[in-house]
């Protein structure tokens, strides 16, 4: 090893050995309700950096105000398909995660994937399914079929509440008719749209407020996630998570660093700070998933580490992880869609 490549080594060994040094800000832009205080508490108080955070109702509201320029934010937390539309857009920092001293803790399933291949920008945050809930008080049949929401039991009807996403039910409708994800084939669209359209009358509401809607007891069903529906069932015992025959969908959030971010180093401290296990289950612990981070359960409440929300039973199906439409399945997705929501 060279003289200069030793001393290279030796300052980013002494830059990751001195982190009490960090001072100054970082302006995270995060979902709502989705972050630890005390995790935030304890990065402060670690690295003296005071903390600014905002929130956000969905990847398209971040993305758009991202696209805009000058947002003032460092971190974002993007979902898997919209950081590789953001890595695509030169939207974000090329920060090297893999690279930091916790990139080691990284779950090996969740290293090479699609939207951010050998992790290159951005850390896993929580991942998790997008499913549905059902009270099983109110229904003793199987749960474990997308029939539940498409074709539902008569004491089901009118007791649904489906996400208003069109993604996830887009994608749950395909898996139900049994023809691949984002197909532009207009045979399988029309079966798609007969579905959604024969469904609706027995759906009662579009609502992202999944737990609101089972927890007042507004249904008895909800398309919703599997971290949502662990906080369902601390509420309403009798909930049940289901993993659906056809399958289901996978996702993962994750924290990326905005391009040309003013607090760069911060942000980078702040992606491996999340990387360290007990600091994943923090966030674990408040929002309801798994991280993605090995070791991480073992600093998680027992109850959570155990659930059968982050532990599915042996031959459940593998969680499916969809990257991003083409422009032109999305332009029939938003019509269906258009005309489903009238």
């Amino acid at each position: 090893m060279s003289g200069k490549l030793m001393a290279a080594v030796s300052a980013t060994v002494l830059l990751w050995a001195m982190p009490a040094l960090a001072e100054g800000e970082l302006h995270i832009y995060n979902w709502g309700n989705y972050t630890n205080p005390k995790l935030i508490e304890k990065f402060e108080k670690q690295y003296n950096v005071k903390v600014t955070l905002d929130d956000y109702d969905s990847n398209e509201t971040m993305l758009s105000k991202v696209r805009a320029g000058n947002s003032g934010y460092d971190i974002v937390v993007p979902s898997d398909y919209t950081v590789k539309i953001m890595v695509d857009e030169g939207l974000l920092e090329k920060t090297e995660p893999n690279a930091m001293p916790n990139g080691k803790n990284i779950d090996p399933r969740f290293v090479d994937v699609y939207w951010d291949k050998g992790r290159h920008y951005s850390v896993p945050w929580q991942y998790g399914t997008t499913a549905f809930a059902v009270d099983t008080a109110k229904y003793k049949g199987d749960i474990n079929t997308l029939a539940i929401l498409f074709n539902p039991p008569e004491e089901l009807k009118g007791r649904i509440n489906m996400l208003d996403d069109i993604t996830v039910v887009m994608h749950a409708a395909e898996r139900y008719a049994g023809v691949p994800r984002c197909g532009a084939d207009k045979a399988n669209l029309k079966k798609i749209n007969d579905i959604l359209t024969a469904a609706k009358p027995a759906w009662k509401t579009f609502s992202y407020d999944t737990l609101g809607k089972m927890v007042s007891g507004d249904v008895d069903v909800t398309q919703t996630w599997s971290g949502a529906s662990y906080r369902i069932r601390q509420k309403r015992p009798t909930t049940i998570y289901a993993l659906p025959k056809e399958g289901l969908d996978g996702w993962m959030d994750n924290v990326a660093v905005l391009k040309g971010a003013k607090n760069l180093e911060n942000a980078k401290l702040f992606q491996d700070f999340v990387m360290a296990p007990e600091n994943a289950a923090l966030i674990s612990d408040f929002a309801g998933f798994d991280s993605g981070i090995a070791g991480s359960h073992q600093f998680m409440s027992k109850d959570l580490a155990s659930s059968p929300e982050l532990n599915p039973p042996a031959g459940s199906p593998v969680p499916e992880f969809v990257p991003p439409c083409p422009a032109a399945v999305v332009e029939i997705y938003n019509k269906i869609w258009t005309n489903l929501r009238k």
